[in-house]
This record gives C-alpha cells, structure tokens and sequence, in this order.
C-alpha cells in the first residue's frame, strides 16, 4: 500500500475505533495476524484478536481513542494514541472501579497488502492500573 492508502486505511480505523466497531476492527487483520499486548499477551488469529477488542470494550464502554501522530515507513506505520475512559466493566479479572484513566499509547503495525499482519502495542499498564486504583504506590521522596 502507498504511504496515502495507509493514511486513508488508519483515518477509517480511528472511526472503527470510536465507534466501537469489533467486527470492522477485526477484518482489517490478517487470518493468521499476530497481536502483542500487555493485555493480550501475545495472540494469533482473528479470534483471539476479536477477543482482545471484545475485552476491552466491555471494561471500557465510553473509551475514546484520539491520535496524536502516524508515522508511515513503507510496509510499517506507527500510531501515537491518547485513550479516555472509565471502567465500569471486569477488567482483567478486576471488579468494576468507577474510575476514569488516560494513557499514552504507541502501536507498530506492520502490513500484508491490505491487512494488518502484525501489530505491537505498547502502553503504561501498570500506570493504567494505578489509574483505576488497583495499585498503589507510595511517593519516591
């Protein structure tokens, strides 16, 4: 794909993304993609990566994914991501909080054709989980 139907493919993701759209989101993968992530842990296929997203919309029904940048290198892209939103879903086994978090996140993707091979996703979790009020921590000084 050329650098513009990259830029085309994530400005149609990003709309899969704030609606929610676990199907779509999943169909722009390949059948036998590869998903890394500190949720996840590292899954292959569309189920498992249907299963991620599934997960993520049921613990965060109202979050919102803003990107801030999109790096494009032929076959690879990188998207800086902002994500909002409350838990008011089981996360990671965690009872609902109620709470509100914002995280920083990057995502490699790397491209077969059309479809997205393979994607890295890296992100704060345990700041996530501090957010949500799962973890405490004490002042450094």
């Amino acid at each position: 794909m050329s650098p513009e139907e990259i830029a085309a493919f994530f400005a149609r993701r990003d709309k899969f993304w704030n609606r929610h759209d676990i199907d779509d989101l999943t169909a722009d993968h390949t059948e036998d993609c590869e998903v890394e992530s500190p949720v996840g842990g590292n899954v292959k296929g569309c189920i498992a990566i249907e299963n991620i997203y599934r997960g993520w919309f049921s613990s965060f029904p109202d979050v919102e994914y803003t990107v801030e940048h999109l790096l494009i290198d032929g076959n690879r892209a990188v998207q800086f991501v902002r994500m909002t939103g409350i838990q008011k879903g089981e996360f990671c086994g965690l009872a609902p909080t109620g709470k509100q978090f914002e995280i920083r996140c990057a995502f490699l993707f790397v491209f077969e054709g059309d479809k997205i091979a393979r994607e890295i996703r890296i992100y704060d979790f345990t700041g996530l989980l501090l957010q949500l009020g799962v973890l405490k921590a004490k002042p450094s000084f």
